[in-house]
């Protein structure tokens, strides 16, 4: 149980870093709530999360074998250790001019479900992520047979689940439930956190590899 809670936990982690960050599907949320209210934030995560699932069932479905190749498994896992180090080092630089801009926007009403699957799909970070840091996680908790995906996917979805509920009651509440410096804060905390992924991946690859 020890582990599983390991990878539920660490897949929170990595996922509350991407969806931090400022996005397509972030800045309809925010536009959305401002006239529609809290299940914005909600409905847009379900669409997110259909599509992962779907993405998900066809990687176990049709890559299994091939994933569990010694040199695919230490490639995948070079390169998500590699993006990580990326994606921190974007963040850190980030750190002093990052805001989180809560007013209020007007946008074209949309299928929130709809619009959560494709701003997900037009996003060209979310692909690179599922290419490299998601293959390796799924690599990682399928050796502790399904559950361990499972608990890899609900940590990942719950990620953006509770940021995109935080952000979309603030704004429909029209008020700041926290600063920027508490943004940034915690924008920090998960590129510290991003290293020391990256460490492990890079280590698990290695060792998959040559040993």
């Amino acid at each position: 149980m020890v582990p599983l809670l390991g990878i539920l936990t660490s897949s929170f982690v990595i996922a509350l870093s991407g969806a931090l960050m400022p996005g397509p599907l972030l800045t309809v949320a925010i536009g959305e709530s401002t006239r529609k209210g809290f299940w914005v934030g909600p409905l847009l995560i379900l669409g997110h999360a259909i599509l992962e699932l779907a993405l998900v069932v066809a990687l176990l479905a049709g890559l299994a074998p091939i994933l569990n190749q010694k040199t695919v498994f230490g490639a995948i896992a070079f390169s998500g250790a590699v993006i990580l180090l990326w994606m921190a080092f974007g963040m850190f630089r980030s750190l002093p001019q990052l805001s989180i801009n809560l007013e209020a926007r007007q946008t074209k009403g949309s299928h929130l479900v709809l619009s959560g699957i494709f701003l997900s799909l037009a996003n060209p970070y979310w692909s690179i992520w599922w290419a490299t840091i998601g293959l390796g996680y799924i690599l990682h908790s399928q050796t502790f047979g399904l559950t361990g995906v499972l608990f890899f996917f609900t940590g990942h979805i719950l990620a953006d689940l509770v940021w995109y509920s935080i952000v979309t009651y603030s704004v429909s509440k029209g008020r700041k439930l926290f600063s920027d410096s508490m943004y940034r804060g915690l924008i920090g905390a998960c590129a510290c956190f991003l290293v020391i992924f990256a460490g492990y991946f890079g280590y698990s690859g290695w060792q998959k590899i040559f040993t």
